[in-house]
């Protein structure tokens, strides 16, 4: 590797993914299923990246470098776009496969009121006129 600092790592590494994804793999190619019948897969894209260094000291002329890198790809099929006598639908693998992330992030609201509720029993529901709204309707 020509470039040995922590940033030429990662930037090899994005090197590499950009080589792996790309509008073909969000977008499918259109598959023939006959009967004038299109699909166009549609993949849904995750990736992450981790780069790090250390400089050490010098003796001599020699300069010394520790690094490493790395990046991990998901794809994952989620629909199918169907297109049939110029109509277009689109049909999802599985509603509701949602991975354990998505299901924590979708329980925050319900979670956010539960403390709230506690909070208020806690306090002996204290209620005063202030308006705590955040947003305002026009």
């Amino acid at each position: 590797m020509k470039d040995q600092s922590a940033s030429g790592i990662l930037a090899t590494a994005i090197d590499k993914i950009k080589d792996m994804v790309d509008c073909q793999t969000i977008i499918g190619d259109p598959i023939d299923a006959g009967d004038g019948i299109k699909v166009i897969p549609i993949s849904k894209v995750t990736y992450g990246f981790a780069s790090g260094g250390s400089d050490f000291p010098t003796k001599g002329t020699k300069e010394l470098f520790g690094g490493g890198g790395g990046a991990g790809v998901t794809i994952s099929p989620v629909a199918f776009l169907v297109i049939n006598k110029g109509e277009v639908s689109v049909k999802y693998i599985c509603e509701g496969s949602e991975s354990s992330a998505e299901r924590i992030i979708g329980m925050v609201p319900d979670v956010v009121n539960k403390v709230g509720d506690i909070v208020n029993k806690f306090n002996g529901d204290k209620k005063d006129d202030k308006d705590d709204s955040v947003f305002v309707e026009e």
